[in-house]
Parts: structure tokens; sequence; C-alpha cells
């Protein structure tokens, strides 16, 4: 069954756009944020890992710290912490506190090898953003304000923030969304002989 294109209607990116997000010759410029983004990711997830509130037999205290600090930033008439994002904290993330430091120990970690090596950075950004952006609704500040927007702009980039990086070759050999690369056509040529 042909699809009906007729309807489909494509806006094009602004020439700002396609420079920024998508021609090589910016790739320096994205190289210089994912190593810096990735960098900050790294080192906060490294200092998890070797804290025994994280990961070691303590493994939960810190969130458990976390998660009561931000709790007591829900009163008021403008709130730090919203309620519904409260409820998750109280129900889903405290009584699992020792799963939580692990997972938020690794996905650190994974968010700044991935950007460091330009593996997968459009991914790795989007969780980096989306471990941001959690922190920022529990009502904390610190970098995240900063490491968010970075992701954010990495995501935006994806096509060329790891051309310097193993993007470079790992995205023709696997893919894109809609778009498999060589190493599944391949596969699919060898399984249709």
């Amino acid at each position: 069954m042909a699809r009906n294109t007729a309807h489909r209607v494509q806006i094009p990116d602004p020439p700002i756009a396609q420079f920024l997000f998508a021609d090589t010759r910016i790739a320096w410029l994205w190289l210089l944020v994912r190593l810096y983004a990735g960098y900050e990711w790294l080192v906060a997830g490294l200092e998890k890992l070797g804290n025994p509130a994280w990961t070691g037999p303590k493994a939960g205290a810190a969130v458990t710290g976390f998660v009561l600090g931000a709790l007591r930033k829900t009163t008021g008439t403008h709130p730090d912490v919203t309620g519904w994002y409260a409820a998750f904290l109280r129900h889903y993330v405290l009584p699992h506190a020792a799963f939580w430091s692990w997972l938020v120990t690794l996905g650190e970690i994974a968010v700044g090898v991935a950007l460091i090596l330009g593996l997968f950075t459009g991914i790795a950004a989007f969780f980096g953003g989306f471990m941001n952006a959690n922190y920022l609704l529990a009502g904390t500040v610190s970098t995240n304000p900063i490491l968010f927007i970075l992701a954010t702009w990495l995501v935006l980039a994806w096509r060329v923030a790891g051309y310097y990086g193993l993007d470079r070759w790992v995205l023709p050999a696997v893919g894109v969304p809609g778009r498999p690369g060589a190493l599944f056509l391949r596969e699919r040529a060898a399984s249709a002989t």
C-alpha cells in the first residue's frame, strides 16, 4: 500500500540551524561541549562509585538524605519541589534508595563515558539531560541548569556532535531510527540469499 505524501509538509531548517546542528565544520565546537559535559558526568559518577553512602555498605544513605532534603522543599506558596514529584520521590525512590543509588551512579558514569568517546552522543546527552531535569525537579541547582542546557544542545546537534568521536563510524554502521546502517543492510542481504 503506497503512502499518500501529498499532504505531508516538511519545514526546512534555516541555514543557521543547519550550520550549528548538521554541519561537520562546527563539529569541533560540539567536541568541546561534549568533552566538558562528559567529564562532569564521569567525575560525578566516579565520586559516587567509591563512596560508601552511594555504592558501598551504606548504599542508599546519600539518596535517602537527598530525597528527605527535597521533601522539605515542598512547602510554601512557591515550593521548590512540586507535589507530584515529591510523591514520586516519597513512594518510588525513598523505599528503594539503594537501587536508585546504583542507578544514578552507573547512569552518570555511562553518560560521561559515552559523551567523552562520542558514542551514541544524542542518546547519552538525552539521558544526561533527563538526569539533570530530575535533579532540578528535586530542587537542586548546582551545575544542573548548565549541564541541562548543554545536553539539550547536544541532542539537537546529535548528527555532528560525535563526529570527532566514535559516532563518525558507529552511526553509519548501525544506522539511525528509520534508516538501518551498513551492518544491518549487510545482514538483511545475507539472510535474503
